[in-house]
């Protein structure tokens, strides 16, 4: 397997190579009691992810360089997801389920992640605990939606991820993952349309490196 820092810098916004949020819906302590209005907001928000079975969109990623990246998206929760970056990129990013794969055609690369040890997991579970191993430390109202950040309960200094929502009509926009040393990759949602009937295939990625001439294609 190899890492480069240029696969692990474009695939930090996804959240696919951020061991900080390892564990992020995992059962743990509650956190603090959130101010009344602020829990109408973080609930308003599981319940608005937890709608959100098939969708297709597309997408902006900003890295703390202020290089910019495009490509589309689709989701099929529980688990599944497609990150499809415009070329001249070469990344191509798929969680099946259970694994996130990354593979990159310029580099001749091909990763895997459990989709567990991923800030993806925190709006592709089945079901969307923001009160349990999480702690959300901070709720903020815009001009016009709000934005949610947390962080893994138990690696405060690890990292953590934001969530931003419009109100009208409510849909999730976009996302920041804050690395440990304060640098964040933003990804803006530029379209997110609800869809039915999503191909299973698009949520398959295999390693290109095992499909050499003369072997099976499973």
């Amino acid at each position: 397997m190899i890492r480069t820092p240029d696969l692990s810098r474009r695939t930090l916004a996804l959240g696919l190579a951020a061991a900080p949020f390892a564990g992020l819906l995992a059962a743990g302590p509650a956190a603090a009691a959130l101010p009344a209005a602020d829990q109408a907001l973080v609930n308003k928000a599981v319940a608005y992810l937890e709608g959100l079975t098939q969708a297709k969109g597309t997408f902006v990623q900003t890295d703390p360089r202020g290089v910019t990246t495009q490509g589309e998206i689709f989701l099929k929760r529980p688990g599944k997801a497609r990150f499809a970056y415009a070329a001249p990129s070469g990344l191509l990013v798929v969680s099946d389920g259970s694994l996130v794969s990354v593979a990159n055609s310029k580099l001749k690369t091909f990763e895997s992640y459990p989709l567990g040890a991923t800030p993806l997991s925190l709006f592709l579970a089945k079901q969307i605990r923001l009160d349990r191993g999480v702690q959300v430390t901070r709720v903020n109202r815009l001009a016009d939606g709000f934005s949610i950040t947390a962080r893994d309960g138990k690696k405060e200094a690890e990292g953590q991820i934001t969530l931003t929502f419009s109100d009208a009509p409510m849909q999730l926009v976009g996302w920041t993952i804050t690395d440990p040393q304060g640098q964040g990759t933003r990804v803006r949602l530029t379209r997110l349309e609800k869809v039915s009937s999503l191909d299973d295939s698009l949520f398959v990625l295999k390693d290109p490196r095992n499909l050499r001439p003369g072997r099976a294609r499973m």
